[in-house]
């Protein structure tokens, strides 16, 4: 089976994912960290060399070459992908996945993604956070369409990791 964590950047995923491969033995793979090494070039450079277009269309051909797998996989997807090229319905379709929205709220993101904004290039350049705040907020309205039709939403606000996972085993396994 693979599990396929979608959400927007700081709800979790990779925590998340990482966590929940090893207490299940499943392989853990972080969409973007596949695309480099199958590219040889970082997400960044892609977009600046190449530009969105030809990653949007990477990022989908990836994904439909993770979605065939044989092997037991928790992947983890950048915060756009299941917005893009049909993503979602391709996520939906496989025979062999489940998805699981990672539903964190704005302020929670806020949060989390102040005091990461040199990590995270989308919002390096956002100086307040009333800004950060707006602009998750755009996003959001955006995406939510997409990441709501996971076959599971979990809301992850005020809980732990351990009572996260909890969660998800008993909705899923």
């Amino acid at each position: 089976m693979i599990l396929i964590l979608v959400g927007y950047m700081a709800s979790g995923k990779s925590t998340l994912g990482k966590i929940l491969a090893e207490k299940l033995d499943y392989d853990f793979l972080d969409l973007d960290d596949y695309i480099e090494d199958q590219e040889q070039a970082s997400i960044s450079s892609i977009f600046k060399n190449k530009g969105e277009i030809y990653f949007r269309k990477a990022e989908t051909k990836y994904l439909k070459e993770l979605l065939e797998a044989k092997t037991d996989l928790i992947l983890s997807l950048g915060g756009g992908t299941p917005c893009y090229s049909n993503n979602m319905q391709l996520i939906l379709d496989a025979p062999n996945a489940n998805s699981v929205y990672l539903k964190a709220s704005i302020p929670t993101l806020v949060n989390r993604l102040k005091g990461e904004k040199g990590k995270r290039p989308l919002v390096a350049h956002i100086k307040t956070d009333e800004e950060l705040t707006e602009f998750i907020g755009k996003h959001l309205f955006e995406r939510s369409p997409f990441y709501s039709q996971a076959n599971v939403v979990l809301p992850t606000d005020n809980k732990t990791t351990k009572e996260i996972i909890e969660e998800l085993n008993s909705k899923l396994f």
